[in-house]
């Protein structure tokens, strides 16, 4: 029933939520340096218009803005060179007493902005960047609002940029990021130098929010589907794992829950919220259709002689071939969601026969790899 397979869904749906964690990001600079429209361009969300209710007060004025996979330690009401002490001392006690919690509850790396404009780097600026640093906080320093013409930064900026690296600062790469992040609509000036300041920040955080950043951040494509591949082949393998001893066809249920878990995984990296991820999840294996069978059950029928091989069981060979179809179509669904490219009816709801057809279809291009192992 429709109903039986949304529960399962959401109950592995939040499992992933959970599983996947949450990358923190702590961003610093001063006053009308662009830092909402830096995150806006590379997490895709007005700052002050989403979250969850108001951010969490870690201190007087240092806050947790929490959404889903990105948790935004930001300052409200003080101004770096001015209360910068006062800031330090607050992150200096937030650090240490995150260190015993969760790495969720930590922060993973800082962006400390300035305007590239400005000309004049301060020496409290430098102070405040050791400070992270010494705290174990990898800092990358990002230089918003730089004009580049014909590939050449603005004079300005590449001078700034000298004497930020003059000072020998501890930050990521060893040097300023140079970015524009919003298209200039009188200027035409485009956007540019997100993905090296996205990519600098993957290869600094821990590894275990790899997955909360690849689901966050909205430009790099090609992160969230190696995040998806990952988590595929390791359900793939989960799935052989749990058939090497052959099952019943009519135990097909056992790989559910891995399953859907992948697809809840994938729709989270995604960033599908649950009513639309499980309305494509049901119009895709059509569960509905088959009381009391199990999501695995229906699709199986795709494999040419499933039911019959080794005496109607499932084997190791059968269970990761038929996951690993179930996860590449599943993605295929994801990735045309995510970039609005799934067909509507004239009414601009999702056509679910539309969206059925597509999975299958996906589905049925990994049947020959299935084939050939069963053979």
């Amino acid at each position: 029933m429709t109903q039986w397979f949304t529960d399962a869904f959401r109950t592995e749906f939040e499992k992933q939520a959970a599983q996947i964690g949450r990358f923190n990001l702590a961003i610093f600079g001063k006053t009308g340096v662009g830092k909402s429209t830096l995150i806006n361009a590379i997490f895709g969300e007005p700052v002050a218009a989403t979250g969850i209710g108001d951010p969490v007060t870690l201190d007087t004025h240092l806050y947790l803005d929490n959404r889903g996979t990105l948790g935004l330690v930001d300052t409200r009401g003080i101004e770096i060179g001015r209360d910068d002490g006062e800031l330090l001392k607050e992150v200096t006690k937030y650090v240490k007493q995150m260190r015993s919690k969760p790495v969720n509850e930590q922060i993973h790396v800082a962006w400390y902005c300035v305007r590239g404009m400005d000309r004049r780097f301060e020496e409290v600026e430098g102070t405040f960047i050791r400070t992270l640093h010494d705290l174990g906080i990898p800092v990358l320093v990002v230089f918003t609002q730089v004009p580049m013409r014909d590939g050449q930064y603005h004079p300005d900026a590449i001078e700034l940029a000298r004497q930020v690296e003059a000072k020998n600062l501890p930050i990521v790469g060893g040097r300023p990021f140079m970015t524009y992040a919003m298209r200039d609509q009188f200027t035409g000036q485009p956007p540019y130098g997100l993905m090296d300041v996205l990519r600098a920040t993957f290869h600094v955080v821990p590894d275990a929010v790899h997955g909360a950043l690849a689901a966050a951040q909205t430009i790099d494509l090609e992160a969230k589907h190696k995040a998806a591949q990952r988590h595929i082949n390791a359900t793939v393998a989960a799935a052989a794992g749990a058939a090497a001893v052959p099952i019943p066809f009519s135990s097909a249920a056992l790989l559910v829950p891995m399953q859907l878990g992948m697809m809840g995984r994938i729709a989270h990296l995604y960033r599908l919220p649950f009513d639309r991820a499980a309305l494509l999840a049901v119009a895709s294996t059509s569960v509905a259709t088959t009381l009391g069978r199990t999501a695995a059950a229906n699709l199986l029928k795709f494999i040419p002689g499933a039911g019959s091989i080794a005496g109607g069981v499932i084997n190791a060979s059968v269970a990761s071939g038929f996951t690993l179809a179930i996860g590449q179509a599943w993605l295929s669904v994801c990735e045309r969601a995510a970039a609005g490219k799934l067909p509507t009816t004239v009414e601009g709801v999702i056509d679910s026969a539309a969206v059925k057809q597509l999975f299958e279809e996906e589905f049925r291009k990994r049947m020959p790899n299935i084939r050939k192992e069963q053979g």
